[in-house]
């Protein structure tokens, strides 16, 4: 099984990289093969039909495409923008999706969020498995979600609370059962 994993965030001292990368780490100790990419690697301007029809897709668009034909499943780490998803994971979303057959369709996944404030990004997590599972992904129905981040971390990027730590790994291994059983 092979996973594609990103922090749907463009910062590079976010809170949402951290967690992918504890993420990634948890994966990997299963034995997953996980490709860990960043998100700017799949820049590409607001979707524009005219765009699209005069340029066809951005290279960042046909980059994020390539990859996802090569992966079984995704980790998304996202963070809560105004009670949403990020513009920017919906941007990708939506390039991606005029590709046919839609290179989500058949997918598994699993979302994660770390947030400053108290709810630790669940809104946005919500938003986000709208369009995913619209286009065919099977979204892991648990959903990790990381409170007040700010605090979360250690200097090596670690979690301080074993008890976060834990539970992350016990969602990821959950998602983990889950992805075998649909992984061909």
């Amino acid at each position: 099984m092979r996973l594609l994993a990103f922090a749907a965030s463009l910062r590079q001292g976010s809170f949402n990289r951290k967690l992918i990368n504890v993420a990634v780490d948890i994966t990997r100790g299963h034995g997953v093969e996980v490709d860990h990419a960043d998100f700017h690697e799949f820049d590409m301007p607001p979707y524009d039909g005219d765009v699209q029809e005069r340029d066809g897709l951005p290279a960042g668009a046909r980059l994020l495409i390539e990859r996802l034909k090569a992966v079984d499943g995704l980790l998304i780490s996202s963070p809560e923008y105004n009670y949403s998803l990020p513009g920017t994971i919906k941007n990708a979303i939506d390039w991606i999706s005029r590709v046919k057959p839609v290179p989500l369709r058949g997918k598994h996944g699993f979302l994660l969020s770390a947030s400053t404030g108290q709810v630790g990004g669940i809104r946005g997590l919500w938003q986000l498995r709208i369009p995913l599972e619209g286009l065919g992904v099977l979204v892991y129905p648990d959903m990790y979600t990381l409170p007040w981040a700010e605090q979360a971390f250690d200097e090596q990027g670690q979690l301080k609370e074993q008890e976060r730590y834990d539970r992350l790994k016990q969602m990821m291994g959950g998602y983990l059962q889950m992805a075998r059983k649909l992984t061909p």
